[in-house]
């Protein structure tokens, strides 16, 4: 089940709140927050159940049930009809290419908890020129506007994907969400961005690879079943960390996009404020490592199998932003074992295995791990050893759901 999915884990919020030691305006709006998102999160569950998705394959029999047949057929004439099945599917997949439906529509909120979030003031329009500011000192419809087309565009360029469903759904986001909201999130159909507080979190537009982060989420939806809980939520939340990195690598600066060498690899860089101790929400290369301040606590995410948190559902969902370092870190070996630049690399591997159609609702690691390895071409052995350098194959992996 695909619930609200946000940036910021609700453990952090229940931390800041417990220490007490930020202003008491600043917790307050903490636990406004967490009251605001556990309320979002309820009213969604339907309507995302029921929202449509894209199959993971255009046709109903999925290319690796013909390709095994190919395989293991007993006579020819079965070889021979499964192979020509394939040949035509893969001419059709190669005549359809997608058509570019870039259609942005940036919404300001005007700080209501509304949910769906009002439609009646539009901030920028397809099309439509940035607003000055005098309308938006914080240039958050802006930064949004802009995230949202460099967003689409990357997954359109190296990933043949035309908007979050593939089928040119219209981008729907939302600025100015509630009072204070220190959150971003994904709720099964539009991209909502809080203002945080200027205290202990920045503003929510300004980093791309946020923005990048919860359109994925998106993408997850309508792609695979994956239920946001344990390690497929795991799973989950770090497929958005990882189309999100390479968003940021790419499209920060196009004319000089980054190697995989020369990323920092930290998720939300800039969204801590100043005077907190801290560089950034994760750090794929190192999780764990993040932040460390008195006032939100310490990075807890672990970056190896051996660390992986036993948590309950309550908690974090199952550890699902937790334990993401896992696979995250995953993604930030297998990439740097590779070279050159992720989307030419370990990410077209990821993205192979999260369409492949073969995701469970409650896939594990090791599940994931061996679909990446089974995608991964030429570049097995790097997918593997990446993958065991964090503890594959994951062993009793299942009993730890």
């Amino acid at each position: 089940m695909t619930t609200c999915c946000c940036i910021i884990p609700d453990y952090l919020l229940n931390t800041i709140v417990e220490k007490g030691t930020a202003p008491q305006h600043i917790v307050h709006a903490c636990q406004s927050t967490l009251e605001k998102t556990k309320l979002l999160q309820s009213s969604r569950v339907e309507a995302i159940a029921s929202a449509q998705r894209q199959p993971p394959s255009e046709g109903i029999i999925p290319p690796y049930i013909h390709e095994t047949i190919a395989r293991t057929a007993a006579t020819v004439e079965e070889r021979e009809a499964a192979l020509s099945t394939l040949t035509h599917d893969a001419k059709r997949r190669t005549v359809a290419r997608p058509t570019r439906q870039l259609n942005r529509t940036v919404y300001n909120s005007q700080h209501s908890w509304d949910d769906p979030p009002p439609r009646d003031k539009i901030a920028i329009k397809e099309g439509g020129a940035l607003i000055s500011e005098a309308e938006d000192p914080t240039k958050d419809a802006n930064e949004c506007y802009i995230g949202l087309k460099k967003t689409y565009d990357f997954f359109f360029k190296f990933f043949q994907r035309n908007s979050i469903n593939s089928r040119g759904m219209p981008l729907d986001s939302f600025v100015h969400f509630g009072v204070h909201f220190k959150n971003a999130f994904w709720n099964g159909r539009e991209l909502v961005f809080g203002d945080g507080d200027g205290i202990i979190f920045n503003g929510f537009t300004d980093e791309l690879d946020v923005m990048a982060h919860e359109f994925t989420h998106g993408v997850v939806q309508y792609t695979s079943p994956l239920d946001y809980t344990f390690q497929s939520g795991s799973l989950n939340e770090s497929l958005a960390d990882v189309f999100g990195i390479m968003v940021k690598q790419y499209a920060e600066n196009p004319d000089n996009p980054q190697t995989v060498d020369q990323s920092n690899w930290l998720i939300g860089e800039g969204i801590w404020a100043a005077g907190v101790n801290g560089r950034a929400l994760r750090d794929m290369k190192n999780p764990g490592t993040a932040y460390d301040d008195d006032r939100i606590g310490k990075d807890d995410q672990p970056a190896h199998w051996k660390d992986f948190k036993k948590l309950d559902i309550s908690q974090d969902s199952g550890g699902v932003h937790i334990n993401s370092g896992i696979p995250n870190r995953a993604f930030y070996l297998a990439a740097t074992k590779i070279g050159g630049y992720a989307w030419e690399g370990a990410g077209p591997i990821w993205y192979k295995a999260l369409t492949s159609g073969k995701l469970g609702r409650n896939a594990t690691f090791k599940e994931f791990a061996d679909l990446t390895i089974e995608n991964a071409g030429k570049h097995g052995d790097e997918i593997k050893e990446a993958w065991q350098l964090v503890g594959y194959p994951f062993p009793d992996s299942r009993s730890e759901l």
